[in-house]
């Protein structure tokens, strides 16, 4: 059962994973045994300051990059080649959010928002493919997890681009999936609900009690909680699972 769950000698890149989700999913995998895992975020003093606390768990690689573009996307697939030979997973989870009233919702936050939220996961996975497949074995394929939302599920208000956005990546996740199943490479998605992370932060101080208790679990979500689900996806456990949207919401959107 230990095996089913290892991580042993994989190496894995994270993006936005400074901070937040990234950040807990950095922590698990380490913990499940990964050889290295980089983290990635545009700022490098960030970067540096989550390598060095996530090194007491193993070791950790910082790697500064923006992948809210097409260019930055292959800057940082180019830095990685430049280390490693192969990459056996790469979690897609830099993102961006942005709420206003519908009449005032301004043209920008779609480019942002969707830059960075569905197109950065495809220029990257697309980048980054050369070294998953030298990864991939059948019984053993490269992984790539998309970290979607519960907002791409359900149908919050206000946040027009980042909904549409988690959706869109929902549904790149299934045809990645498709094409690349045959090349030994699982693509699957996972959808948080809230979770303390710096983009609920104001809405968790405000209306966390709240919140919480319209999840059916009666609880936000804690780190172990993603992390669980992040190991599952990239272990030999869940070496038969590809196209799913998996819901990491206590519960949230059965209601």
């Amino acid at each position: 059962m230990t095996d089913l769950f290892s991580l042993a000698g994989k190496t894995a890149l994270v993006t936005g994973g400074t901070r937040g989700i990234g950040l807990m999913i950095a922590r698990g995998l380490l913990e499940a045994g990964a050889g290295k895992v980089y983290v990635s975020s545009r700022k490098a003093e960030a970067c540096e300051q989550a390598a060095e606390e996530l090194s007491q768990y193993g070791t950790a690689i910082p790697i500064p990059a923006n992948v809210s573009t097409e260019e930055g996307c292959l800057g940082l697939a180019e830095a990685v080649a430049g280390r490693e030979d192969s990459l056996h997973i790469l979690v897609n989870n830099a993102g961006a959010t942005w709420g206003a009233p519908l009449e005032e919702f301004p043209a920008h936050a779609w480019d942002k928002v969707v830059d960075l939220n569905l197109k950065a996961p495809f220029y990257l996975t697309r980048a980054l493919l050369p070294l998953l497949r030298k990864a991939a074995t059948p019984d053993d394929p490269a992984r790539v997890i998309n970290i979607g939302s519960i907002d791409g599920i359900m149908t919050p208000g206000e946040r027009y681009s980042y909904t549409a956005s988690k959706a869109g990546l929902h549904q790149l996740t299934r045809v990645l999936a498709k094409e690349l199943g045959p090349q030994a490479i699982t693509v699957n998605a996972v959808a948080p609900g809230p979770f303390e992370s710096k983009m609920m932060a104001a809405t968790l101080e405000a209306f966390g009690d709240a919140i919480a208790a319209t999840v059916p679990v009666r609880r936000i979500g804690r780190p172990d909680d993603m992390a669980g689900a992040a190991v599952y996806l990239s272990s030999r456990a869940g070496a038969f699972v590809t196209g799913t949207v998996i819901p990491v919401d206590g519960g949230l959107t059965a209601t």
